[in-house]
């Protein structure tokens, strides 16, 4: 493990000073009751705003909604599942035995999940410019341009936009609970909006999957309570 945590600094070009960090961000709950999910959630928002910035910086003539978009296609799971491929994650993933005979190591929700921990270690290691200088390295081979704006809108980055467009407050999600094996979990998320008193609960296999369940079933009833 010491040898591939090396390799994987070389390949991330940052070098930890709490190696801790980085052996947690690569620790799935099947594994340990000291796992990734929290530095997951710390990693999804330095993500977010890391490729926000570089977005306003590179589409300069894009307006909002647009730039919303264009993020939304670039933080995604499918797209973090292959920067961490190529990162080489699968191989210094810390998973249970179960999970990984029910094949983890290669699940895109794993990978992605554990990528936006190792950015959430970066920026507990180091602060925001260690962490926005990784998300940057990670993002230089990946194509960046307007038209990935036409992109399908998921629910989380719909319903955003259409709070936004409200001048409403951002909606909040929250894991409510759990179930099943660590192996086999399904996660049950709320979304909440307290301007409106709302509420709506989503479930998946993984927090991402159950967040934009949850999102669904929100942005029903609002264009429900509008139409």
């Amino acid at each position: 493990m010491t040898d591939g945590l090396t390799a994987l600094q070389e390949r991330l070009q940052y070098s930890f000073s709490d190696s801790r960090l980085l052996v947690r961000a690569l620790t799935h709950r099947s594994f340990s009751a000291d796992h990734n999910e929290r530095l997951e959630f710390l990693g999804d928002s330095v993500l977010n705003l890391a490729v926000a910035h570089l977005l306003f910086e590179r589409l300069r003539d894009l307006p909002e909604g647009d730039l919303s978009r264009v993020r939304a296609n670039l933080v995604k799971q499918d797209t973090l599942h292959r920067l961490a491929l190529g990162l080489g994650l699968t191989g210094v993933l810390r998973l249970g035995e179960g999970e990984m005979r029910s094949g983890g190591r290669q699940r895109p929700s794993i990978l992605a999940d554990a990528l936006e921990a190792v950015i959430g270690a970066v920026y507990l290691d180091a602060g925001h410019a260690a962490a926005d200088a990784l998300v940057r390295r990670l993002f230089q081979a990946v194509e960046i341009n307007p038209r990935m704006q036409a992109a399908a809108k998921d629910p989380k980055t719909e319903l955003q936009e259409w709070l936004q467009g409200r001048k409403m407050q951002l909606p909040q999600y929250r894991v409510v609970g759990t179930q099943g094996a660590a192996h086999q979990q399904t996660f049950d998320v709320s979304c909440d909006i307290p301007e409106r008193a709302l509420s709506q609960r989503g479930s998946g296999g993984s927090r991402r999957a159950a967040e934009q369940a949850a999102a669904a079933a929100m942005l029903q009833i609002l264009k429900a309570k509008t139409s």
